[in-house]
Formats: structure tokens, C-alpha cells, sequence
């Protein structure tokens, strides 16, 4: 793991069986809404909703590795990591795994800027998000 990566989210989601594709596995699809879950709710903790006012995060870019097929029935368990900070933007980390193994199925990655709603403009990140991430 990169040393500037601050492991900041666990999260578990349910596979649901219409998460499948017609190959039999989780379609590539929601790997990013897994990544977006765990984004979410690690967002929430910090008391950010993730609302369409005044200042909020949205992502810029996002990607995902697939390495293994996931498959129902299981639950996935989304690490999510951050790197260090720009004026008004994050980069996140992901490892997607199922509870109870150590096989590593995904990678992902994505930005989250902090933007002005109103303008569309990016502003700086929240001091109480900054004092949360990797100096």
C-alpha cells in the first residue's frame, strides 16, 4: 500500500442477485456503484451529505481493475483509502474483496472535487474533511 494512502472506510454491501450479468457474475457496472457506497457513507460519517446545495463532493474520474468475478450470494467488502489533498480535490483508493476471504477481486480509483453547486466551480475542500486525510 502507498505509504501517502490513509485506509479511511470499510464498507460491507450485500451481492444482490440481479447485480449479475448474463455471464454469471457481478456486472462491471456495479463495481462502481460498491465504490460509490463506500464513498458515501464514509462522506456521511464525516456529517457531509452528499446533497445538491451549496457546496458539495462529486467525482471527476473513476476507474476499476477487474481481477477476479465476484458472485451471488456474498457480501463485498469495499476498502476505500485517500491520498493526500489538493486545494479542492482527494484521490480515493479502492480494494474490493468478499467478507471472509483474502482474495483481492478489484481495484478502483477516483477524485472527488469539492465544487460550489451554484456555479459549478470547484472551491476548497471542507477543513473538516482536510483534518481527515493524509498530511
Amino acid at each position: 500500500m502507498h505509504s501517502q494512502r490513509k485506509l479511511v472506510q470499510t464498507s460491507l454491501i450485500p451481492i444482490r442477485w440481479g447485480d449479475m450479468d448474463a455471464y454469471g457474475h457481478v456486472n462491471n457496472t456495479i463495481y462502481f456503484r460498491y465504490m460509490e457506497q463506500a464513498r458515501v457513507e464514509y462522506l456521511e460519517t464525516l456529517g457531509f451529505k452528499v446533497m445538491p446545495r451549496g457546496s458539495a463532493p462529486v467525482i471527476i474520474n473513476a476507474s476499476c481493475t477487474f481481477l477476479v468475478p465476484l458472485n451471488y450470494p456474498g457480501v463485498v467488502e469495499v476498502r476505500m483509502f485517500c491520498g493526500r489533498p489538493g486545494r479542492s480535490s482527494v484521490p480515493t483508493y479502492y480494494e474490493i474483496g468478499l467478507q471472509g476471504d483474502d482474495t483481492l477481486y478489484a481495484t478502483g480509483d477516483s477524485k472527488i472535487v469539492w465544487m460550489d453547486v451554484a456555479t459549478g466551480k470547484s472551491v476548497p475542500i471542507p477543513d473538516e474533511l482536510r483534518a481527515e486525510l493524509p498530511a
